[in-house]
């Protein structure tokens, strides 16, 4: 590669070998200020400067949530990655801090800038520049990784068909990525789900902002195409791809949170975070959490998935992955469901019989260097809390910290794949069973008050154990009891045949804190999560608890605190949302506005009370009488009314007026009583055309001699007959006209 094919920045690599001298894809002028965001600023300000500019793509591009995606993926110092599609690097980073050497490949010089200025301590990233069947055959063919994170659905874009393969483009695509790929590699692919559930509630296609396109096929051809799950699997079947895992990006792949797979499914509860549209208003045509309580209960979740991340190729263990990096860096963390071999079986067991071989294991992972301690913490938590509830009925879920050696890149020096750290992370023990959080579901569902605040006093009695020790969980909310059976050869029982487990106590603190305080935080967190649980008579549980109004109020602003202590204040993705001004719109009101203004007719009206007209103090008629086209009012004013105008339609028409009258004197040009105006065009008797979205006609009911009829209220009546116009039509009538005043006559 020459110099001149050769640009750096930082320790970042681009080549241009393959460029074509202009970027023949860009977003506008975002870019430019993607551009000098990244070369300006430090990563570490990217979520202040997210907060402060309030837009999409700044969001989109530069959120550090867009790495969980790929983060948790199995990558080591000793693989190699290629990434497709690299745009502004929102992956990349991720990609670069787990392997030895990534290659991206993207067509716009000034994306892979952004990219390269916001990784350019980073020596093991390479950007190659160009289209990609131009670049593609230069790329080298033993990857351990191809990551199509967003780039799937374009492969009509960019590949070229070969008609003689009988191979459609994402087929041809695919077929290409495999040949760069090492013998036990992995291709992963995210991409959204043609029937992805958001889509069906009302909102827009990710690509082209429009409604449904995705669900009816895309029926307007175009650059973009995403699959069903049964889509995608006749895409692997035909191209051979082998073994591939499905896995369920929450909310989707782009902001994910949560990761679900076929073996780790969501549970009904679980899915409540639905509003996401950060780039543009969305319907809201049903709740989207109690569908997918449906649809999780009738087992159908893998075909609404809002969108798919699939692995092709060797079985990673992953069940279930939950990042909790939304928190100040101290406290960001990775929670992960692995199913492992553990127990010696051999492979060709494990092939047999399947997965029920493998034992499940939690994991912890620090998401930065300074959630080490956190870690840590947890570990230090177990034995702390195992300690107090030794003797009581109250499990804790066994905990085990392990410290690993692992490389990572030091910005200071030139060979850095060689330093090493020391990262710790808890194994904990993974139980199969009922959470409490469900049990008490379960009550509510069935209206058993009784029964809920029965679980909710055997809850009190097993945390209240030794409550004097300076150790306490202040996250023991019911979601975090889990419920086993004692004993297997009985039925089932939450107070006589059950062992309650305590399994998540990440928020352990070293201090004495009441039984009551932690019971008014788990019933608070559990009635907040879900709206169904109001329910709930709280009366009969602030009598159980023995809670003052002071004593709540006092717990309440202990939340918030404790919340602002965790996120340090940074805007959550809701709060972002809202910040974005994208609305969400309930079609029901919609329609009942729609109604309400099918009864004004559009027919609006302002009143002159000696100060002239105020469009505040305007208003639409609802007694307006409708035959066809015609139109007709009765109104009355108060004697200080000196002259109205009344808007007869909402849209560009032609108004045949068949009469106006006052105290039931019609009004006429050139008489003495009154003077109609109007900002119409006249074309016949009594005839105007409005070529203005806003006709309006003016009465004064005033002449040269003074009031009209006295001092008493003024009864209008009049009968009007409208016609639509096209806005073509409007324009040839304004051309004939000259615009001037206008009376009746």
């Amino acid at each position: 590669m020459s110099e001149e094919n050769n640009l750096q920045i930082g320790k970042v690599n681009l080549d241009l070998t393959y460029y074509p001298g202009e970027d023949r894809y860009c977003d506008g002028t975002i870019e430019d200020e993607l551009l000098q965001i990244t070369s300006g600023y430090a990563e570490v300000e990217y979520p202040r400067i997210i907060e402060e500019r309030k837009q999409w793509e700044i969001l989109y591009h530069l959120s550090s949530q867009r790495e969980n995606i790929v983060e948790w993926l199995p990558i080591d110092r000793h693989m190699k990655v290629l990434e497709v599609g690299a745009g502004c690097g929102a992956i990349t980073g991720a990609l670069a801090r787990k392997a030895g050497h990534v290659t991206s490949v993207d067509l716009s010089l000034k994306r892979s800038k952004i990219n390269a200025y916001r990784h350019s301590e980073l020596g093991n990233i390479e950007i190659r520049l160009g289209n990609f069947q131009d670049v593609e055959p230069s790329l080298d063919t033993d990857y351990d990784y191809i990551c199509l994170i967003g780039v799937f659905e374009y492969a009509q874009a960019y590949i070229e068909e070969d008609p003689q393969s009988g191979e459609t483009k994402f087929e041809r695509f695919l077929n290409i990525m495999k040949k760069h790929l090492k013998a036990d590699g992995r291709i992963v692919i995210a991409i959204e789900n043609r029937f992805g559930l958001k889509y069906w509630a009302g909102c827009r296609e990710d690509h082209l902002g429009t409604f449904f396109s995705g669900l009816e096929d895309y029926p307007q051809e175009g650059p973009v195409k995403t699959f069903t799950r049964a889509g995608l699997e006749k895409i692997f079947k035909r191209c051979d791809a082998g073994n591939y895992q499905f896995f369920y990006p929450y909310p989707d792949y782009k902001f994910m949170h949560t990761l679900y797979s076929d073996a780790y499914l969501p549970k009904q509860g679980e899915l409540s975070d639905n509003m996401r549209n950060f780039d543009r208003d969305r319907m809201v045509l049903f709740d989207e959490k109690k569908v997918f309580d449906s649809i999780i209960r009738d087992g159908k979740f893998a075909d609404f998935s809002n969108s798919y991340l699939v692995v092709l190729g060797p079985e990673v263990s992953t069940q279930y992955v939950k990042y909790s990096n939304d928190r100040q860096p101290e406290y960001q963390i990775r929670t992960e469901i692995c199913a492992e071999n553990r127990l010696g079986y051999q492979e060709q067991e494990v092939a047999e019989q399947g997965r029920s071989l493998l034992q499940r294991i939690v994991r912890k992972f620090p998401m930065s260097l300074q959630a080490s301690e956190h870690i840590r913490a947890i570990g230090t938590a177990y034995t702390s809390l195992r300690d107090r509830y030794k003797d009581s009925d109250l499990k804790i879920n066994r905990c085990h910290l392990v410290d690993v050696k692992e490389q990572i890149y030091d910005s200071k020096l030139a060979d850095s794949v060689n330093v090493t750290e020391i990262k710790p992370y808890v194994e904990l023990e993974y139980l199969d069973g009922v959470t409490l959080e469900e049990l008490m579901d379960e009550c509510l569902l069935h209206d058993d008050q009784d029964a809920f605040m029965t679980l909710l006093a055997r809850y009190v009695e097993l945390v209240d154990f030794h409550n004097e020790q300076p150790v306490a969980d202040f996250d023991m909310i019911f979601a975090n009891i889990i419920l086993t059976v004692k004993d297997p050869y009985k039925p089932f029982d939450p107070l006589q045949n059950a062992v309650w487990n305590l399994i998540d106590y990440e928020w352990t603190f070293g201090k004495q804190m009441s039984t009551k305080e932690l019971a008014f935080r788990a019933i608070y967190c559990y009635i907040l999560e879900d709206k169904k649980r109001e329910k709930l008579n709280l009366d009969r549980v602030v009598e159980a608890l023995e809670l003052t109004d002071e004593e709540m109020e006092g717990y309440r602003e202990q939340e918030l605190s404790f919340q602002r202590f965790v996120t340090g204040n940074h805007r959550s993705m809701t709060e972002l949302r809202d910040l974005m001004r994208h609305e969400c719109h309930d079609p029901q009101k919609l329609l009942q506005d729609v109604a309400e203004f099918k009864g004004r007719v559009g027919v609006q009206v302002y009143e002159d009370h000696g100060a002239g007209y105020r469009e505040e103090e305007s208003y639409f008629l609802k007694n307006v009488e409708e035959d066809g086209a015609g139109r007709s009012v009765e109104l009355t004013f108060p004697a200080d009314v000196s002259q109205i105008r009344i808007d007869p339609a909402m849209t560009c028409c032609i108004v045949t007026f068949q009469h106006i009258s006052l105290n039931g004197q019609e009004l006429i040009l050139g008489g003495k009583h009154a003077q109609i105006t109007t900002n119409g065009y006249p074309i016949g008797e009594q005839t105007y055309a409005f070529t203005t979205g806003d006709p309006n006609v003016n009465i004064s009911f005033c002449n040269e001699e003074g009031r009209f009829v006295g001092n008493g209220d003024v009864t209008l009546e009049a009968a009007w007959e409208i016609t639509e116009l096209t806005e073509q039509m409007a324009k040839q009538i304004e051309t004939a006209h000259q615009p001037k005043r206008r009376f009746f006559h």
